[in-house]
């Protein structure tokens, strides 16, 4: 097991990545922070972090016996996950299989209406430039990827998308949608990165459509960690809430 270095490599809104005594992986550290309209408005919520990083153990997991390049090595603390370091590519790609959020008002669709085949799309990853939406020929003259990567990513996202719906729905959750984020590890493989949580996705109780998601908080409402703990009540064993030091952020 690689042991912590305390040196900061890279703070985001929500996660600090550190380094570690070997050169091919990083520790993410999950932060109690949650932000919303583009880092506007945010708060401070006890666990938050700590669940986060349990449900993208899971689902990192999960995508991991299903064939998919993940980062994720191990969660070894609460909060506190051991990657593999990669050299992210600043794009995030965005996955939708019911509409919701931003698609309704960007875009005619009817709420809820079901998206077959799923939409996947683009954003730069950019705070200067506040995340636009880009397309293959804007990817491709900025330098940001190649074609080739950009139809892999898109392979792989739907791999993703398939794997994940079928999991959460036999849990009792639709993916409305998600956020994903790629890099390339040493050899150059195309890799998922990042988290897969409630932070990154949306996710409805299949039957009422209730959300455990992010949405409460862009809402203003109130619940948001106790909708986190149901996710993770709905798709972890006992045997999976003690592995995930469950019982230490109760």
């Amino acid at each position: 097991m690689s042991e912590i270095n305390k040196e900061l490599i890279y703070a985001g809104k929500a996660k600090d990545v550190y380094k570690t005594d070997k050169d091919d992986e990083v520790l993410i550290k999950f932060r109690d922070d949650i932000t919303a309209l583009d880092g506007g408005k945010k708060e401070t919520l006890s666990k938050k972090g700590a669940l986060n990083a349990v449900i993208s153990s899971k689902l990192f997991e999960i995508l991991v016996e299903a064939g998919v390049r993940t980062q994720y090595v191990d969660l070894v603390a609460p909060a506190q996950m051991l990657t593999k370091s990669l050299k992210m590519i600043p794009l995030e790609v965005i996955c939708r299989n019911i509409a919701a959020g931003s698609l309704l008002r960007k875009y005619p669709f009817e709420e809820k209406q079901e998206l077959n085949p799923p939409i996947i799309s683009f954003d730069y990853k950019n705070d200067e430039y506040h995340d636009p939406m880009l397309n293959d020929s804007i990817i491709l003259a900025l330098g940001i990827a190649t074609q080739e990567t950009l139809d892999e990513i898109r392979e792989m996202t739907l791999k993703i998308n398939e794997t994940l719906s079928k999991f959460l729905k036999e849990h009792g959750l639709l993916l409305v949608d998600f956020k994903l984020e790629y890099g390339l590890d040493n050899e150059g493989n195309l890799v998922l990165g990042d988290e897969i949580s409630p932070d990154t996705t949306r996710l409805w109780d299949v039957d009422t459509l209730e959300n455990f998601d992010k949405d409460i908080f862009r809402k203003g409402e109130e619940g948001v960690v106790e909708a986190y703990k149901t996710v993770v009540d709905l798709i972890l064993t006992d045997e999976e809430k003690e592995k995930f030091y469950v019982n230490q952020i109760e």
